[in-house]
């Protein structure tokens, strides 16, 4: 199958080479020209383990090349997977979805036969549906469908999360789009991995509110670390124990700074902001509050005039990690690691373009990771 992906940041770059690696003949669309002249060479514009092995097979193959055009775009491929950013509004709990409306505009004006387009970046739920009457009005009479994909991506894991993901959600409106995307993941659901096909906004939905559970999961145990610190428990023997609950289970319950980087804090305030819209404020009331309880321990982060710190080893509480999160801060900045890559989230140009640090787990603006090292 021919296949474009639009947004070449962290989510594009690592699908287009994946889908490049899955059998698909591929085309990476992005308007940063320097980008793509180090893509089309095999070289990633960022760190991400085995990407820069799969980009130059892929390349070399000849089943995946790189352009800046549209048009391109639009005449090469069948489906064409949308992974431009979505951050958050200056201004606003609101997501710009400006990036996403700029590439349906622009694609739409240059098809000239049949297609799908499918979205993968993190979206307020009732956005694909405007999105996709937008599509309609700009395409006259070409069938020019529009689904939904979103991705569940790790940071340093991504290639492996997308060759062999948990699960596939596609939100559909026909049986037509529904099969393509079959064919697309043909060789991931031969290996048995779920596939759920459903309604647009459940799609748009399954990532939005997968971020909020893993959000309001750190906010808890750090909740919980203050407790412990006043009562001199151990929070990292607690969370072992919550976590042989198969209930509750224990990634992402080790207490520490709170929970960072581009896409936890800004896909929580972007839900929050859509189900005010929606009428539900109050029913979306305790992930402000989460919100807010994240970006007051991240305030109160360090020593403060006055307070005696645990004396417990490091790791031993919160207030070990945040010990510990200072001193490798301090060791980070003296050396001045920098890593080529994404800015702000997952989900392409916009949110993860060029520029990003990589910093060590647990240092403000990095994701919260758990004890396998795992990133949100």
């Amino acid at each position: 199958m021919r296949i474009s992906v639009i947004g070449t940041g962290h989510l594009g770059a690592v699908h287009a080479a994946c889908m490049a690696e899955l059998g698909h003949d591929v085309l990476g669309v992005d308007k940063d020209a320097e980008k793509i002249a180090a893509l089309a060479s095999g070289q990633a514009p960022f760190y991400e383990p085995g990407l820069a092995e799969l980009l130059v097979k892929a390349v070399r193959s000849g089943r995946l090349r790189f352009s800046t055009s549209l048009a391109e775009a639009a005449e090469f491929a069948d489906v064409h997977f949308v992974c431009v950013g979505t951050p958050q509004l200056a201004g606003s709990l609101k997501a710009d979805l400006s990036h996403i409306e700029t590439v349906i505009d622009g694609l739409a004006s240059n098809l000239t036969r049949d297609c799908l387009l499918v979205g993968k970046s993190t979206v307020p739920v009732g956005t694909a549906p405007r999105l996709a009457a937008r599509l309609a009005a700009l395409t006259g009479g070409i069938n020019a469908t529009l689904a939904w994909n979103p991705e569940f991506l790790r940071e340093g894991f991504a290639v492996q999360d997308t060759l062999r993901p948990d699960r596939i959600i596609v939100g559909v409106t026909s049986a037509e789009a529904d099969a393509a995307l079959r064919a697309v993941y043909a060789p991931l659901l031969a290996a048995g991995t779920p596939y759920i096909s459903t309604d647009l906004a459940t799609a748009e939905l399954a990532k939005l509110a997968a971020n909020a559970f893993l959000a309001t999961k750190v906010s808890f145990i750090n909740a919980v670390s203050d407790v412990c610190e006043a009562t001199g428990a151990d929070v990292v023997t607690l969370a072992d124990a919550l976590g042989h609950d198969s209930r509750i289970g224990r990634q992402f319950l080790s207490a520490g700074l709170g929970y960072g980087g581009g896409c936890l804090p800004k896909d929580v305030r972007a839900f929050v902001a859509r189900a005010t819209e929606l009428g539900l404020a109050d029913s979306v009331r305790f992930l402000r509050e989460v919100d807010e309880f994240n970006s007051s321990r991240r305030r109160m982060a360090g020593p403060r005039p006055g307070r005696r710190l645990s004396r417990q080893p490091e790791g031993r509480g919160a207030r070990g990690h945040v010990q510990a999160a200072h001193r490798r801060r301090a060791r980070f900045a003296s050396a001045q690691c920098r890593q080529g890559g994404p800015v702000g989230g997952r989900d392409g140009p916009g949110s993860r373009s060029a520029g990003h640090r990589q910093r060590p787990a647990g240092l403000p603006g990095a994701r919260l990771r758990d004890r396998a090292g795992k990133g949100l």
